[in-house]
C-alpha cells in the first residue's frame, strides 16, 4: 500500500507555469488548499507483473525494442490515484477553473510520486539488478492502444478499477501504465524526455523553455 503524506509543491508550480499561471499570495493559499484536498481524495493503488523477454505481448514499434535492449526481464506496471480525484477536478471545472487547474497540477505530481514509490518497491525486490526508466504507451512510436492489453494482463479493471475509454485513454485519468526492463548487467543509458515525446511540437512547457518532468 502506498500513502502520500505531502506533494512536491515545486513540481506543481512548474506545471502551473506551463499553464501560464503566475504565483502570488492568493495563489499560494489556493495551492495549500488544493494540496490538502488531493491528499485527502487520492487512493493510490498499483499492480505489476514480471515478464520474461522476449515477450510479444508488450512489443510494438521500435522504441520499446531499443528501451529493453540488453534486458532479460520486463516489469509491466500500472498505478492510479482513483476515481475520486477525477470527480474532484471535474466539479471544480464547473465552479472554479483556476482551482481546477491547480488540482490537476497537484494530481499530476501525486501520480508521479506514486509511480516513483512503485519504482522503489520494484528496485528493492530486484536488488542487485539494473532497471531502465518507465516507458509508457504513447511515448515515441509505442502504441497507445496497448494500454487495454496491459490492463487485461495486470487484471487492473478488477483489482484496482483501472480501465480505458474507446480512445485507449486511462480511466481514472490520473493513472499510468508502463514497462521497465530488468537486467543482471549494466544497461546502456537510453534517451528520454522531449526527444521521444509525441507532444514535442506543440508542448506548452517547451514553449516556455520548460519540460514536463519526464
Amino acid at each position: 500500500m502506498i500513502t502520500l503524506e505531502k506533494l512536491n509543491r515545486n513540481e506543481a508550480v512548474r506545471y502551473l507555469g506551463g499553464a501560464g499561471i503566475q504565483m502570488n499570495e492568493q495563489m499560494e493559499s489556493l495551492m495549500s488548499e488544493c494540496e490538502k484536498e488531493v491528499l485527502e481524495k487520492a487512493s493510490p493503488k498499483f499492480r505489476y507483473i514480471e515478464l520474461d523477454l522476449p515477450c510479444d505481448a508488450i512489443m510494438g514499434g521500435n522504441d520499446i525494442v531499443n528501451h529493453l535492449e540488453g534486458c532479460e526481464k520486463a516489469i509491466l506496471m500500472c498505478a492510479t490515484l482513483g476515481a475520486d480525484i477525477d470527480k474532484l477536478i471535474r466539479i471544480s471545472q464547473i465552479s472554479d477553473m483556476a482551482k481546477a487547474v491547480v488540482l490537476d497540477s497537484f494530481s499530476s505530481v501525486a501520480i508521479e510520486q506514486v509511480c516513483n514509490k512503485v519504482d522503489e518497491i520494484i528496485a528493492e525486490k530486484y536488488d542487485g539488478c539494473y532497471m531502465t526508466f518507465r516507458f509508457s504507451p504513447g511515448y515515441g512510436d509505442y502504441p497507445l492502444s496497448l494500454q487495454q492489453d496491459f490492463l487485461r494482463m495486470l487484471d487492473a479493471p478488477r483489482k484496482i478499477g483501472l480501465t480505458t475509454n474507446d480512445n485507449f485513454l486511462l480511466m481514472p485519468s490520473k493513472s499510468v501504465t508502463a514497462v521497465m526492463g530488468i537486467s543482471k548487467n549494466p544497461i546502456e543509458k537510453k534517451k528520454r524526455g522531449c526527444a521521444i515525446c509525441n507532444m514535442r511540437g506543440k508542448c506548452k512547457y517547451r514553449r516556455n523553455g520548460e519540460h514536463c518532468g519526464f
